[in-house]
């Protein structure tokens, strides 16, 4: 397995787009880590994904064909329940050791919401987080996370890597403002959303029909 720090970005990719994918590829490169995109089974704070695991899988393994620093791990998809990351570290820990840094990677909304989380607290003994900021962003954050920022938080640029788990990075990315819920509602309108995701991946959708206005009525 690659000496890189392992970095998780979880989602229900309903479908992949290129936000998510440039999100990742940014995390890669900030960090010299390797990415897993780790799509969920039943996500415990979202609605039910339209399309079912194997399809979702489907349309991932096209957006990361051919990809060496991104891959995918469907791990969550083959555990039945709610996807909870906490058990998704858990695993992950006790599979490449203490000594490899994880990385579990939040966008800002996410990382607010982290103390309504299943087991919150156990994540930072278990990995990083890595906060996929957005440059100028105004952050407010509960009063139990700020004890959590003021003690864990070192620069993307510090010896973090000397450590598994436990601390909190802030990573300036440059955000594309794609949303798959905007994408599935221009197909069931029937409209067009190219280059908002990969070619393949919107190819494969219009083959199979999903998303489209009759499914979606």
């Amino acid at each position: 397995m690659s000496a890189r720090p392992l970095a998780l970005l979880g989602g229900t990719f309903d479908p992949v787009h290129n936000g998510h994918l440039r999100a990742a590829w940014e995390a890669a490169e900030q960090l010299d880590a390797e990415v897993c995109l780790l799509p969920a089974n039943v996500p415990p704070h979202r609605p039910q994904p339209v399309l079912d695991p194997a399809q979702r899988v489907e349309l991932l393994e096209l957006a990361l064909a051919g990809q060496q620093r991104l891959r995918l791990d469907t791990r969550e998809l083959r555990r039945a329940g709610p996807s909870y990351t906490v058990d998704t570290l858990r695993e992950l820990r006790a599979e490449v050791g203490d000594a490899r840094p994880l990385l579990l990677l939040l966008g800002v909304d996410a990382f607010a919401g982290l103390p309504s989380w299943n087991r919150w607290l156990h994540l930072f003994e278990l990995a990083h987080i890595a906060v996929l900021d957005r440059p100028g962003h105004s952050r407010d954050y509960a009063a139990a996370l700020r004890g959590q920022i003021a003690a864990r938080r070192c620069a993307a640029d510090a010896d973090w890597r000397s450590q598994g788990a436990g601390r909190v990075l802030f990573l300036d990315i440059l955000e594309l403002d794609i949303s798959a819920t905007a994408i599935r509602a221009q197909l069931a309108a029937g409209r067009e959303p190219r280059y908002l995701l990969p070619d393949a991946v919107l190819a494969q959708i219009r083959r199979r029909g999903w998303y489209a206005p009759a499914a979606a009525g």
